[in-house]
C-alpha cells in the first residue's frame, strides 16, 4: 500500500481553512432532527408525532450532543398573523410553548420555520409597541406567499422582526430556518424577489437584542458572490449550499441527489476559499439520512456511510430527516460513533476542502481526496471518495465509465508536512489503520459509493 516517492506538491504550503464563531456566536454547527421528510412521507404533522419522533433523540442518542428539534413549514398559521401580524401557531396541531417545554425538560432545543414577510390580510394591524400599521412597512410586493415584503428603510420593519422575535423567545424557541431568501431559492415556484436578503439582517438584529441565544439558519442555495455572501456569513449561523435533499419514489432521498448536494458543497468551498482563509458561518448540506435502512432512506449502507462521512466532514449541519422510530442499528452505529463524533467536533473548527480538479468551478470528479486541517498540532482529517457512475453522471468531468476508481496519493500532496511521520486512524475500519511518511505514496481501489474517512496525526 505505501511505497516512497519524491517530494509533493506545493499544497503543504497552504493555510488549512478555518471556522471562526459565528454572528449568533456558535462555534459548532447543531445536531439533530427535522420534520420535513417525515412530513413528505405522509407522517401525520402534529405536535404528539413530533414530540414521538424527538423523543428518540433522548432515548437513542442522549450524550451525544443532537439536541436540536426542529419543525418544518406547516406549524404556524398559513394566512394571517395574530393580532399584532405575529407569526403565530395553528392551535389545530401545535402548542408551541408546551412543546418548547416539554423539549427543554429533556434538555432539547426547539427550532421553527419562517418564510420572508408578513401577511397580506394583516395590512391594517398595528405592530406591537409602535404606531406602526404592517402596510406602512411594507414595499408592495406580494411574494406568491400570501406576504408581503417588507421596506427595511422604514423603521418599523425592524420593529416587527424585533415583536416576531420577542414572542419567539417567549415560547422558547431557540433556532430559526428562514426559507426562501433571496438571491438564491432556485425553482421556488413562487414570486420572490431578485435581492430579499434585508430580511437575513432584520432577523439577525432581532435576534441580537433577545436575551437567549437564537441560531440562524438559511436557506436554499444562496448566492456565494459579494456583497452576499459577506451578508449571509455576519448574520447567520448557517446557510443551505444547495436545494432539498428529500426526494425519491417514496423514500427519503436517492444517491443522485446526495452526489449533487456533495458537489454543490464543493463548488461552495472552493469559491469562498478564494477570498477567506476563516468561515463565520457553516454549511447547510440538508438533512442527514443515514437513520434508516435503504427502503425508507432510499440509500444503501455503503451510500450512508459516505453521507455521514461528508457531512461530518464539512462540519456542516448534522440534522437528521429520518425516521427516528425506525432507527436500525447500523444507522445507530454511524450516528453514535465516537471517533466520528471526535473528527466532527475537529472540524467544527476546520472544514474538509477539496485537493483535485478545484480549478473546475462547474463540475466535479468522480474520485476526490478532501482534507480538513492540518491544525497546529499536525492532526489532520482525510476522506477519499469514489462518487462512482451509478448516480447522476452529468455532475463530473470527465463522464464516469465505470464504478470503480483507484486513487494514488501521498500526504504531502494534498497539505501535509513532507518530512513527518504520520499515525492514521481508519474511521470505519478500526483494523484499518496505519503509519505513513508524508513523502509516500497512499494507493488502493474504491467501489461505486464507497469512502475512506482517516485522521492523521503527526508522531
Amino acid at each position: 500500500m505505501l511505497r516512497p516517492t519524491i517530494l509533493g506538491m506545493l499544497a503543504s504550503a497552504v493555510a488549512a481553512l478555518q471556522y471562526g464563531t459565528t454572528p449568533g456566536g456558535y462555534s459548532a454547527a447543531p445536531r439533530g432532527w427535522n420534520s420535513f421528510a417525515m412530513q413528505s412521507l405522509g407522517m401525520t404533522y402534529n405536535q404528539e408525532n413530533v414530540i414521538t419522533q424527538c423523543d428518540q433523540l433522548v432515548n437513542l442518542l442522549d450524550g451525544y450532543g443532537y439536541d436540536l428539534c426542529s419543525l418544518d413549514s406547516g406549524w404556524s398559521v398559513g394566512s394571517e398573523g395574530d393580532e399584532y401580524g405575529r407569526i403565530t401557531y395553528d392551535t389545530s396541531v401545535f402548542d408551541i410553548p408546551t412543546l418548547a417545554d416539554h423539549l427543554h425538560d429533556e434538555g432539547l432545543k426547539l427550532g421553527v420555520y419562517v418564510v420572508p414577510g408578513y401577511f397580506e390580510s394583516d395590512a391594517n394591524k398595528t405592530i406591537k409597541g409602535t404606531n406602526y400599521t404592517l402596510s406602512e412597512i411594507g414595499n408592495g410586493h406580494n411574494n406568491g406567499m400570501s406576504r408581503i415584503d417588507l421596506n427595511y428603510s422604514h423603521p418599523g420593519a425592524q420593529l416587527w422582526c424585533n415583536s416576531v422575535l420577542d414572542q419567539f423567545s417567549e415560547w422558547g424557541v431557540d433556532m430559526i430556518k428562514l426559507d426562501y431568501v433571496t438571491p438564491g431559492s432556485p425553482d421556488n415556484g413562487v414570486d420572490l424577489l431578485a435581492d430579499n436578503s434585508g430580511i437575513v439582517k432584520c432577523y439577525h438584529s432581532a435576534i441580537a437584542q433577545q436575551d437567549r441565544p437564537v441560531r440562524l439558519d438559511i436557506s436554499w442555495k444562496l448566492d456565494r458572490n459579494e456583497p452576499y455572501y459577506s451578508i449571509w456569513r455576519t448574520n447567520a449561523d448557517t446557510m443551505r449550499t444547495d436545494q432539498d435533499l428529500n426526494g425519491g419514489d417514496g423514500v427519503q432521498t436517492q444517491w443522485s441527489t446526495v452526489q449533487r448536494a456533495i458537489e454543490q458543497y464543493r463548488e461552495y468551498i472552493v469559491q469562498v476559499n478564494q477570498n477567506y482563509s476563516t468561515l463565520t458561518i457553516y454549511p447547510d448540506m440538508d438533512n442527514l439520512f443515514v437513520g434508516n435502512s435503504a427502503s425508507l432512506s432510499g440509500i444503501t449502507d455503503t451510500q450512508r456511510q459516505a453521507v455521514m462521512t461528508h457531512w461530518v466532514g464539512a462540519g456542516a449541519n448534522l440534522i437528521i430527516g429520518s425516521n427516528m422510530t425506525a432507527i436500525d442499528d447500523y444507522g445507530l452505529s454511524l450516528l453514535t460513533n465516537d471517533l466520528v463524533l471526535e473528527i466532527a467536533d475537529f472540524t467544527s473548527g476546520y472544514p474538509m476542502r477539496p485537493t483535485q480538479g478545484n480549478s473546475n468551478e462547474s463540475y466535479g470528479r468522480q474520485g476526490q481526496v478532501w482534507i480538513a486541517g492540518p491544525n497546529s498540532s499536525g492532526v489532520a482529517v482525510v476522506v477519499v471518495a469514489n462518487y462512482g457512475n451509478s448516480g447522476n453522471n452529468d455532475l463530473f468531468d470527465p463522464t464516469p465509465i465505470k464504478g470503480s476508481w483507484s486513487y494514488s496519493f501521498t500526504p504531502s500532496d494534498i497539505g501535509l508536512d513532507p518530512y513527518a511521520k504520520y499515525v492514521v486512524e481508519d474511521v470505519w475500519d478500526s483494523d484499518g489503520g496505519f503509519t505513513v511518511y508524508g513523502n509516500s505514496t497512499i494507493n488502493g481501489t474504491l467501489e461505486d459509493s464507497a469512502v475512506k474517512f482517516w485522521r492523521f496525526t503527526s508522531s
